[in-house]
């Protein structure tokens, strides 16, 4: 596409603020194809999660709830998501590429950088069994790029996760639709269940999701039945908690409190978080977490209901929650 038409199709993005409008397993909170006023990202001052042991990433509101997850929009705050790639085939490892685009149409060349980089990319799948934590690289003209592999066909969605310099001066996440080809069947939503294992590692949640009020969250790490006390930084922090709405992947993104380093903060075998639900529903928890020099991800499923009772988790096992990164 020349230069004046990609200019021309961003100037009409971002005068109709498009709803992702993509669906993670079953249906559940309000679903719909209107544009959310939310955005997810690092939210600062009262929109950030403060209380607890965690930050927060995520923004606006819904009438009744608490602050909104982001990632439901292409365009926010004058920016777009531009997915270049935006049809892969399953079990081909393919590069993934896009751009962020301004409000004048050209790419995004200046961000701040969070948690060790300037962008993160989730790729999750419609039914929520494939998860990826993507580390993309970017070229001197602002256009990212990443190699993936996606295990089985579908529809996915795609999250940009960053801050732009001299931006909002707040994060935001953005999102976009992904269509992996091949035979395609959805698998249904896990039951919740408070265990994980990965790669001989058996992760237990402590705590859940309520919506419109912040709630600790607790993974304890144990390999072959012992404790885990040496876990290793990810991203400054020794976990990395994703949070997915099932129904329209609604995206939540929180961080622990603590950091290495800093006198208080223990290296496992407890990762604690605080957060928010912006409303009732079925999540999907993906935890990363680093040992023994390898990033492994424990996928949970939590029913956010407004009575706090929230049980979780589902082995996060195999290739598609297990090995959820690629660089």
């Amino acid at each position: 596409m020349n230069t004046a038409a990609r200019a021309g199709l961003f100037a009409g993005v971002l005068a109709v603020a498009f709803s992702g409008a993509y669906g993670v397993g079953s249906a559940v909170g309000p679903v719909n194809d209107d544009p959310a006023p939310a955005h997810g990202g690092h939210a600062e001052g009262g929109e950030k999660e403060k209380k607890g042991k965690g930050g927060g990433h995520g923004g606006g509101h819904e009438e009744g709830a608490g602050p909104a997850a982001g990632g439901l929009q292409l365009s926010e705050s004058g920016y777009t998501l531009d997915l270049d790639t935006a049809r892969v085939d399953a079990r081909s490892r393919t590069e993934l590429r896009f751009a962020v685009r301004g409000a004048d149409g050209e790419p995004v060349t200046s961000y701040q950088r969070e948690h060790g980089k300037e962008l993160h990319l989730i790729v999750a799948s419609r039914d929520l069994g494939t998860y990826r934590h993507l580390h993309p690289v970017r070229d001197g003209e602002g256009v990212w790029s990443a190699p993936v592999t996606l295990p089985k066909a579908g529809d996915y969605r795609v999250f940009a996760d960053f801050v732009p310099a001299g931006g909002p001066g707040t994060g935001l996440t953005l999102g976009g639709d992904l269509a992996v080809a091949g035979d395609y069947g959805p698998a249904p939503l896990p039951a919740p269940e408070p265990t994980a294992t990965v790669d001989g590692y058996e992760v237990t949640l402590d705590g859940g999701l309520t919506p419109g009020s912040a709630r600790d969250v607790e993974f304890t790490v144990e390999k072959d039945g012992e404790p885990v006390t040496d876990l290793e930084p990810y991203l400054g922090a020794y976990g990395h908690l994703v949070a997915l709405r099932a129904g329209d992947l609604a995206y939540l993104h929180v961080h622990p409190g603590g950091e290495p380093g800093d006198g208080k903060t223990e290296p496992g075998p407890g990762v604690a978080f605080s957060a928010t639900a912006p409303s009732t529903g079925s999540y999907r928890l993906f935890l990363d977490f680093k040992h023994e020099g390898e990033v492994r991800t424990a996928a949970f499923t939590v029913n956010a209901a407004a009575s706090g009772d929230a049980p979780a988790g589902e082995s996060g096992t195999g290739e598609e929650a297990g090995d959820g990164h690629e660089h």
